[in-house]
């Protein structure tokens, strides 16, 4: 028995893994409503809607959201924009590190939000938070998008406790380096001396000479684990997908674990 299509909303569907997304659902026969900044990258199709949101205008996102909603209700969501600036703390303007929090945090936050209460009216609902293993690790450079991804999945986290009980289920895909072509879409600060030498300036040229093609993950079977974990009935609050995120995220664990269990005298000695 077939089930009736779904209606996904999907943030960056233009481009890498949103694209990807896009022809998936609409592959399954589902109805898609995606923003992207390039709408001729997508397929045309009478079950998909194409919208032009800037995510660092909140009134812009809500009018957006609120258009697609009275159109036809949302079964799945999917926070898929992002990128990410490349550069030492020190070197990132007031304005870079607030576009990237926007974008990375306040506004799957406000996106999430806008579709909780018609998901709990409805009685259920998806909604995928694209994150990376930068959601768990911390490496020089990533200082601002770090603390995007990070605090996305201890909203997510929260926020999944809140409405299990309405059969609202939300899931984290921590990815690794995936061929999407956001590496050539990295943002570099302006590079300082004082950095040129360090972790900041290794890790600047080792990204600047990376290419699409050296990295190991396929979007397109991410796309297809991502749509299948929508139809479990208890889908997982975490996905690490590539060997390279299971290992780094393991290694980041570990590490932290050791940390605190080394600490544990230390924790109990601040009681009365």
């Amino acid at each position: 028995m077939t089930s009736a299509p779904r209606h996904w909303f999907v943030t960056g569907g233009s481009g890498g893994l949103g694209r990807h997304l896009v022809r998936e659902a609409l592959d399954r026969g589902d109805y898609v409503t995606a923003t992207a900044r390039r709408p001729d990258a997508l397929p045309a199709s009478p079950r998909l809607v194409v919208e032009r949101m800037d995510l660092t205008r909140p009134a812009e996102v809500a009018a957006v959201i609120d258009q697609t909603q009275r159109a036809r209700p949302v079964d799945v969501v999917v926070n898929n924009a992002g990128y990410a600036v490349v550069g030492a703390a020190e070197e990132m303007t007031p304005g870079e590190i607030r576009d990237q929090i926007e974008v990375l945090l306040l506004a799957p936050m406000l996106i999430t939000r806008a579709f909780l209460g018609p998901m709990r009216e409805r009685g259920g609902g998806r909604i995928i938070q694209i994150s990376s293993m930068g959601g768990q690790i911390g490496s020089p450079t990533h200082s601002a998008y770090h603390a995007g991804k990070w605090g996305l999945e201890g909203y997510t986290e929260s926020v999944s406790r809140e409405v299990a009980d309405f059969g609202i289920h939300l899931t984290v895909a921590q990815l690794g380096g995936t061929r999407t072509g956001f590496v050539s879409a990295l943002r570099y600060t302006t590079e300082t001396e004082p950095y040129r030498d360090n972790p900041v300036g290794r890790t600047r040229r080792y990204l600047e000479s990376l290419e699409d093609r050296d990295l190991p993950g396929d979007p397109a079977k991410i796309a297809a684990l991502l749509y299948e974990t929508t139809l479990q009935p208890n889908p997982p609050l975490r996905l690490s997908l590539g060997s390279d995120t299971y290992s780094a995220v393991h290694n980041a664990l570990t590490e932290r674990l050791n940390r605190l269990e080394a600490q544990q005298e230390l924790a109990a000695s601040v009681a009365f």
